[in-house]
């Protein structure tokens, strides 16, 4: 369908408008979309006007109105941990035994050559559907961790014209007040990394936050936290979080995820929480199906809750939220295909984010490319590279009700191969 051309014309296209950055388009339906030609000349978008311009000059596509995203951003994901769910399921489906099912399976397993395929393995998939840049947290403890973070280093080099890749450390935060907590740290400086780990209700938290931040301005680095990733209401970590981001001054870039504690707090708790997070420049990560599957789980019994953060106000505070895609097919959630429109899909429906559809696609696109650095993606503009998703459906009703397999996703204005690599790549792997 998409000629193979230097220079050609997608005419008819609809195009959510806030994924456009001229805002001068005047939108074609109540949802938002707005009717679209785009020129794409040597891999880049030469020019984007009104739809059924009077173009004539070269070869042009009508879409019909088929919807056209930019590349997806997946701001949050565990690529080491992907795809051990036939070796290692976590059969209660806890969060407790979550931990000590991957705990256990990255002590008898975690070889440099299981991570690098397994997690090559979820960067296909990624590249397949259409995201263009991710961030995954590398679980860091002692020589595990430095094996991990080489192994994702190697990964970034060998990807890095195809998808952009940033590794975040995991690790709890006593974590950093020890020699092997620094000797992290610089590993992270190192490969250009973020720094990350586990923020958990404790008495010494603000000292444990304190030093986390001294390292970070010490070595030029962004800070991402899993904060508050529980029903308890008394789990506070964003609001310390937040308060020490203050404190110390701290400039750059702070992303914490899951946050699903808002949602069982009281309304003044939370409302003070959001001012400080908006006074400290923080971003929010919610994990839809990850923390649906987990939260409020428990054996026989019925769940009540739903699991995610308070994502309408969170926006409404004018903080940016993205959603992600999190774990994929390991104890921590038993499916995902690091879709960046399953995880939009799912976000819709979970959290109720339809009719008005508003802005909520920048969520899984804009949004988390500007947490991530990336001005450039996640956006559809004049003079970027033509990394875009067409799909078949011509509205949002049409574009959430089935997968869009058959969607064509075009990297520099050339078609790729959306093959999805096969499950029995990794079946030496997983024994099966």
């Amino acid at each position: 369908m998409i000629p193979e051309n230097e220079q050609y014309w997608l005419k008819n296209a609809h195009i959510p408008r806030c994924l456009l950055e001229k805002k001068d388009f005047i939108a074609a339906t109540q949802e938002g979309l707005c009717l679209v030609d785009l020129e794409i000349k040597q891999g880049r978008i030469n020019k984007i006007t009104q739809g059924d311009s009077n173009q004539r000059d070269s070869i042009s596509i009508d879409l019909q109105k088929k919807i056209i995203f930019p590349c997806f951003i997946d701001v949050h994901t565990h690529l080491d941990k992907g795809h051990i769910w036939q070796r290692s399921p976590n059969k209660t489906g806890t969060f407790d035994d979550a931990l000590e099912t991957a705990r256990k399976d990255a002590q008898n397993s975690w070889t440099a050559e299981d991570l690098y395929r397994r997690m090559e393995f979820g960067i296909k998939c990624s590249y397949a559907h259409g995201t263009r840049a991710l961030r995954t947290h590398i679980d860091s403890y002692g020589e595990q961790g430095f094996i991990s973070l080489d192994v994702i280093k190697t990964l970034q080099e060998k990807w890095k014209e195809r998808i952009t890749i940033q590794a975040v450390s995991l690790v709890t935060l006593d974590y950093f007040q020890t020699p092997e907590g620094i000797k992290l740290a610089d590993k992270i400086a190192e490969i250009g990394g973020i720094l990350g780990g586990v923020a958990f209700p404790h008495l010494d938290l603000e000292q444990q936050l304190d030093t986390v931040f001294e390292l970070a301005k010490e070595r030029n680095l962004k800070l991402d936290f899993h904060t508050d990733e529980t029903n308890d209401p008394e789990s506070r970590c964003l609001e310390q979080i937040a308060k020490a981001a203050l404190r110390n001054q701290f400039t750059e870039q702070i992303v914490c995820g899951h946050c699903c504690s808002l949602s069982v707090q009281k309304p003044e708790i939370v409302n003070q929480t959001l001012e400080l997070v908006k006074a400290a420049g923080i971003g929010i990560v919610s994990l839809p199906m990850c923390n649906l599957y987990l939260q409020d789980r428990t054996p026989n019994k019925t769940p009540f809750w739903r699991g995610v953060t308070q994502a309408h106000e969170i926006k409404q505070k004018g903080i940016p939220i993205a959603f992600a895609s999190d774990n994929c097919r390991d104890p921590f959630y038993g499916f995902g295909d690091h879709d960046g429109l399953e995880v939009f899909t799912q976000a819709v429906r979970i959290a109720h984010l339809d009719t008005p559809y508003q802005d909520w696609c920048t969520s899984v696109t804009k949004t988390p490319a500007d947490l991530m650095g990336l001005p450039t993606l996640g956006r559809i503009k004049e003079g970027i590279s033509a990394d875009l998703i067409i799909f078949k459906a011509r509205y949002f009703s049409e574009l959430l009700s089935r997968p869009q397999s058959d969607r064509l996703v075009l990297r520099q204005g050339k078609s790729i191969d959306t093959s999805l690599p096969d499950y029995s790549e990794l079946d030496d792997l997983l024994k099966l």
